[in-house]
This record gives C-alpha cells, structure tokens and sequence, in this order.
C-alpha cells in the first residue's frame, strides 16, 4: 500500500514532519514502512515557460529558436520539436537543470546558435499520456491556459509532481490499513494528533433506483452484503489534476473520471467498487450467484475464462457480468458513450475470492483487499463518496435511492478490558483510564469495562489482541527490562520429548549416526522393496516437484535403504544409521488429513549379523522398560523369509526386524547382506513410563535344570522359553537357551535344544522336591502343548 502524505494531510491536517520520521514512528507502532519516496525530487531548475518568440535556426530547416520567458527573465532556448508555436506554454528546463533518470541539462550551442536549456516532453518528465491527457507523445508538453498565471513557477508544484510517496507493508489481520483512512487513523494515534474525518454528502437528481435495477442475491453465504446506486447522464472525460496526481502518488494509472472514481474511493477506504454500464446489462434485475460448472466468462483484460461452481459471479438474467471481487466483465465494460452506470459496493467472503483468482490466475488489487476480509459496514460510505466525487466532478447525475441487501447485518464483537491481566502479560503497570484513552483513540468505546470493536477490527478478538494494541502505542521500547520470573518460566521438555532425546542419546553412545530424509518419496519405492499392492495407497502431491517427490511415503524403510546403498556406493565398509521418521496412512476418506505416526528405523551392513541387529533393538525396548517377544516371520517380502522377526509386547505389534530380502538388496546395489529394523515409536512411548521397580539381591541360593529336547527345526526357541516360564510360575527366575545341536544322529529336520532353568524363591531355600515337582510342571506343559519330551 502505497500512502501520499499530501492526501494524509486532508486526515491529519497538523502532521508536521519528514517522511523519515514519520517512517520510523509508524513503524515502532505497528504499521511497518518498506520505504519512501520523494516524487518530483529528481527534477530540478524546471519551471512553466511561454514561448514569446520563434525563428527558424539560420544552420538548420528543422531547428527552432525560441524566446522563453521563464518569469524573471527570458532564456533561448533551441528545439526542434514541431508543435510549438508562439504564446504557447511549455516546461522549459533551464540550464544547469536535473530530469528523471539522471539526464543532466546544460547551456551549450546547436549548430552554432545558443541554448540555454531544453523545453520538455511528458516522457522526459516521466510522465505519461495518462497523467497528461492530451499531450503529444512525439513532441513538447503544451499546457493549457490555466497555467497561463503560473509561468516561472516549478514546474513540480504546478504539475501537482512534488509529493512523498510512503510504501507500507500491511500484514493480512489489518485490511484495515490497505486505505488511506486506515493509515490517517494510525497516524493520528502514533502522533497524537486528531483525525479529521469527511462525512460524504449526496444531493441526488431526483428519478428513483428502483426505475432502473433490482438486486437478488442467491448466495448469501458468499456475499454478505451488496449496495448499489445508479448514475445517469455520465460524461467520460479525463479527471482533474488533483485526483490524477493522488492516484499515480498512490501506484494507480488514472483512466477516466468514473473508473478513476472507483480506484480513489478504494484506495481512500479500502473498499473495492465496480461500475457497470447499464446498457449492457440485460434485464433490470443484477443477480449475485454462483457460476454454473463450465460457464465462459471474458474479463475486462479479454481474456476467456471457464468458471465452475465454487466462483461468485454478478449477473443479469442472461448471463455473468463480472467476477466477484476480481474483476468485471468485458460484456458490461465503460465506454466513452456510456450514459449511465451502476456503482456497486458489496462485501464477499475473503477466502472464496482469493481461491477463485487463484484458479484463474487473475489477482487484483481488487482481490487483494477482498480475501484479507473487508468491513461489511464500510460498502455504505463508500458508495456514498463515489457519489459524492461524481457530483464534485461534473461526472453525471445520481439518481435518488440506494439499494442495500444485508440479510446478517454484523454483531460487533465485545471484550472485557481486563487491566491486570494485561499488564501481568506485558509486564507494565498501566492504569485503566491510559488503557481506554489508547483505545478510545483507535475507535474502539469502552463502557463499564467492556470494548466495543469497530467493524473494521476484525483482528481483535481476546484479551491478547487488546494487549497487543495498548503496547504498541504505548511504546515496545518503554517496557522496563526485568529478571525472569522462575515461577512463571518452567520450561522442560515433555515426556515425549525427553523419551525421544534419550533414544536419540542412546543410540549415538551405541555408535550408531543419525539420518533425516524426505517424507515425499517416488512410487517406486514400493517396488524396490516389493511392498504388496494393498499396501502402496499414499497420500499423492498435487504439485510435486518430479516424480521422484510425488507421494508421501508409507513406510521409512526405503529411505534408510536409499541412504545405506549411497554409503555403499562410496565404499564405506560399515554403515550403522537410524532415523525418527514420520509416515502418513491415508485415511479412507479422501477428505481428511492422513495420520501421521512416527516410526523409527535401523539400518546396518558389514561388520554385524542378525543378532547385532537384535541386541540394538533390545536396548531400544529396554529404555522404554518393556519386555519385547519375538516371532518369526515369513511373509514380509522386504525381508529375508529365513531371518525376519516380529515383536510384539502384550500382543500389540512393536517392529520388525531382519535382513534385508536378497532380491531387495539386489535392488538397491547391494553385495552383502544388510539389517534393517522397523520401530512403531507411538507404540514404543505407549509402553514407556512405567514405575521401574528394583529388587533386593536374592538371600537364598539358587537351583537349575537342564533339560534336553528333540523337536522339529521349524520351532522357536522363544516359544519353549515362554511356555516353560509360564509352567514354571513364581519360583522361575530365569530361562536361557544354552545349546543347540542339528546333526545325523538327531534326524532330517530335527535339531536339539538345551535350556536351563534357575529357579528360586525368595523366603526360603528350595528343597529337592520343590525343583522337581517344577521341572515336571514344565516337562508336562511342554508336552501338551508343543508335543516334544527330554532327549533320551
């Protein structure tokens, strides 16, 4: 948003200082300014001249030598445009003189004859035929006879050129400020000065609105509020100089007087209008609807577009005259023969806009202020002004009447003004009375303790807003420093946090280094690791950056493997990574967001084995203090059918771990074997923060077993484990596998397991009988449910 300081002084008429100041204290409040500029500063020594007399140049047919007085003195000056002529008035840059882009002007001779400067054309003075209607843009600037009083003065102060422009960066919460009222009103504040506000006044011809249009609105969910009036008997003709110069201090081309209208009356109020030619519209009755899915609309630029029927459109009976919010119709376009038109000033929903000119690729100025969410309440006084400005210029006649539909009018939103918990949030000690002068003089009433918002406050909303706007009027800089409140200060990291920094602390004291890589992967990831169809639904990017990044992946184990492999390649011998990763489970309704657990993965190759992997995974679980069982697997095709296991803890699934399938291997570029476990962290932490309990050292001395089976070579040795403590009951302290046998004498298919059995109790020493009574309880149990008996 681009400000003129001399259309500020209009609001706060006692403002008295430079744009650099200004700059630094509207950005201390608030209102962040990217910078400024000084308009006409680069034009020096060039005043308003008339030419009293003209020859031709004795060493040149083309040349002319003109006489220009320039107030206190006549200077000649050499040209060799072609439409001048004598009594004409010219902007005659007298030597030594500066125009725009650095262009230096001195006295020297043109073929022998003297020049003492340069007379000068719009473009010279980087201007343009819109600034200047009229003027030639292949010769001098001839101007016109009201500046016939004015010959020797600065051509910047008679052209109305010598303005600051003042560029601020408005943030989306204050749509408010994208207007010349909105910033007076915050500099009123900033310097305490009061804001003169102009209450538009219409006198109106007479006739009736309703002889001329209707206003139906078909989706009052898109548009809230939509007032219009109608001009007749319009005469397009260029604006005047002021309203030209404020419109270009301001960033915006003049055009003509009625479009000129409606771009000041954005730009002074922040609210977008539209004018319509009322001849083109068919019927009397403007209907606000929603687009039918594939209607053809041709904007004002001629460009075709195709809607669908999430877009707002403004209609006639027949037919879309104008896109909402973004831009009008090239079928209800303003002519020069237009004679009437219809101002419209409505109010849609900011977010159906933004995406409807995003679809289209259309962003305008106008769009730009409708999806930040514009004041509802301010459509009235705008349409006013531009009624008023058409009076003002001549431009037409306003007929009497207004049409308004508001079917919710807004319910202003009300706070409680809560002194001390403000200033405990701040940190100041302000008393209510200053609190409410601050706020008064934003315009927001404060009755009995309770603030009205203004309508066009949207962004205040709870205690921390209001806060927000005490304190930066107030001064950031006048809050006093002060030690940090240890009570009100206990940082920490939560449970999560700390079992995740100890993980990660864990496993680089194991030696192992930690990886982050991409969450968007290529579909065929899923390949290279033969993920089952069934499996490979993911979440797809709209817009992805190639196909190698265009969905969200499912499972981590790709992205170790990719990393593994790149080691590899680079013939590192060892490779021990793992990484905390987030996957995302597509929900089965498209429409929600996926879930998004964490996961952990391991991976390793070259000095290790199954059983390194293994012993990693049970520190893992050991530092969330559970007991993990294992279980062979054989139908996950990532791994090795032979050397997969399951874990689960009280029968919920816990991870996978393994060595890498041979053919999954292959396909990353593998030539030895490599490990990889696959975490569900959620379900780890779920297990974690238990109450660890420590036991005493035993008292009583310990009794083993060992026992001898012959089973089939398929059995897990984790199975007997299991079965034989849970026969064992309490006196079980522990189980151990401490052999293995496979061999002739045992049998194809058969191996031989030696496990022993400590038992003890902790009040008394076990007598004989106690352990054999228990070794018979396990024998029993181990028969009946595995089928296998002692080694004979």
């Amino acid at each position: 948003m681009n400000l003129s300081m001399k259309w500020l002084a209009e609001f706060v008429p006692e403002l008295n200082t430079d744009a650099k100041n200004y700059s630094n204290l509207l950005t201390d409040t608030g209102s962040k300014v990217e910078g400024y500029e000084l308009l006409g500063d680069d034009i020096k020594n060039v005043v308003v001249g008339k030419i009293e007399k003209m020859t031709r140049h004795e060493n040149s047919d083309h040349l002319w030598v003109c006489q220009v007085n320039i107030g206190d003195k006549t200077v000649q000056i050499v040209t060799g445009a072609q439409n001048v002529f004598e009594g004409a008035l010219v902007p005659a840059a007298v030597a030594p003189a500066d125009l725009p882009n650095g262009v230096k002007i001195k006295a020297g001779k043109l073929r022998g004859v003297e020049s003492n400067g340069m007379l000068c054309s719009i473009g010279e003075l980087n201007l343009t035929e819109h600034d200047m209607p009229g003027a030639n843009n292949d010769g001098i600037l001839i101007l016109g006879e009201e500046f016939a009083d004015k010959v020797g003065e600065d051509i910047c102060k008679a052209l109305m050129l010598n303005d600051t422009s003042v560029e601020f960066e408005i943030t989306s919460n204050r749509p408010d400020c994208l207007s010349m009222i909105g910033l007076a009103r915050e500099s009123a504040v900033t310097f305490g000065l009061p804001l003169v506000l102009h209450t538009p006044e219409v006198k109106g011809s007479g006739d009736s609105i309703n002889n001329y249009i209707s206003v139906r609105n078909d989706a009052p969910d898109l548009c809230f509020r939509y007032s219009a009036r109608v001009v007749k008997n319009i005469k397009i003709e260029p604006s005047p100089m002021w309203l030209r110069r404020r419109l270009r201090a301001c960033g915006v081309r003049p055009i003509n007087n009625i479009v000129d209208i409606t771009n000041y009356v954005m730009l002074e109020y922040g609210q977008p209008m539209h004018a319509f030619n009322h001849a083109c519209l068919d019927g009397s009755e403007i209907i606000v609807r929603r687009a039918a899915e594939g209607e053809s609309f041709k904007s004002l630029d001629d460009i075709d577009h195709t809607l669908d029927n999430s877009m707002l459109v403004i209609a006639d009976k027949t037919r879309a005259v104008a896109l909402a919010g973004v831009m009008g119709g090239a079928n209800s376009e303003i002519t020069d023969d237009t004679k009437t038109v219809v101002f419209e000033s409505a109010n849609f929903l900011g977010t159906n806009v933004r995406v409807t000119a995003k679809k289209l690729g259309m962003r305008t100025e106008s769009s730009a202020r409708f999806e930040k969410g514009l004041d509802p309440e301010n459509t009235m006084p705008a349409l006013a002004r531009a009624c008023e400005l058409v009076e003002m210029l001549g431009a037409g006649e306003v007929v009497d009447g207004v049409i308004d539909v508001y079917p919710t009018p807004a319910v202003p939103v009300k706070l409680p003004l809560e002194v001390d918990r403000i200033n405990a949030f701040l940190g100041t000690s302000l008393s209510e009375e200053y609190m409410t002068e601050i706020l008064t003089k934003l315009e927001c009433k404060v009755e009995n303790g309770i603030i009205t918002v203004p309508s066009f406050r949207s962004d205040l909303n709870c205690m921390q807003d209001i806060a927000e706007e005490i304190i930066r009027i107030y001064g950031y800089n006048k809050i006093e420093s002060t030690y940090i409140n240890a009570a009100m200060t206990r940082g920490g990291r939560t449970a999560r946090q700390t079992f995740e920094h100890d993980l990660t602390t864990s496993m680089r004291a194991i030696g192992f280094d930690e990886i982050q890589t991409f969450s968007f992967i290529s579909p065929k990831y899923y390949e290279k690791i033969n993920l089952p169809e069934e499996k490979r639904r993911s979440v797809v990017i709209s817009n992805p950056l190639g196909e190698d990044t265009s969905v969200m992946r499912t499972t981590a184990l790709p992205s170790m493997l990719e990393i593994l492999a790149r080691n590899a390649s680079f013939n590192n011998a060892n490779a021990k990574l793992w990484e905390l990763a987030k996957i995302y489970i597509p929900n089965e309704n498209a429409d929600e967001l996926p879930d998004e657990p964490k996961c952990m993965t391991v991976g390793m190759y070259g000095d290790c084995d199954f059983y390194s992997l293994k012993a990693v995974c049970e520190k893992i679980f050991a530092l969330a203090g559970v007991v993990a069982e294992y279980e062979a697997c054989t139908d996950n095709a990532a791994y090795h059918p032979g050397r997969c296991a399951n874990v689960t803890v009280k029968g919920k699934a816990l991870a996978t771990l393994g060595q890498i399938h041979p053919t999954v291997a292959a396909n990353y570029g593998f030539s030895t074997s490599v490990f990889c476990a696959e975490i569900d962290l959620e379900a780890l932490f779920s297990f974690a923060g238990g109450v660890t309990e420590y036991k005493p050292l035993p008292k009583f001395p310990a009794s083993t077993r060992d026992f001898s089976f012959v089973c089939d070579d398929a059995l897990e040795v984790g199975r007997i484990e299991k079965i034989m403590k849970k026969a064992g009951g309490k006196l079980t302290e522990n189980i151990e596998l401490f052999d293995i046998y496979r061999g002739s004498q045992i049998g194809d298919g058969k191996k031989s397991v030696s496990m022993r059995a400590t038992l003890r109790a902790a009040d008394r020493t076990l007598t004989v009988e106690e352990v054999d009574k228990v070794s018979q309880k396990i024998l029993r149990a181990l028969e009946t449910e595995l089928g296998i008996t002692l080694r004979s």
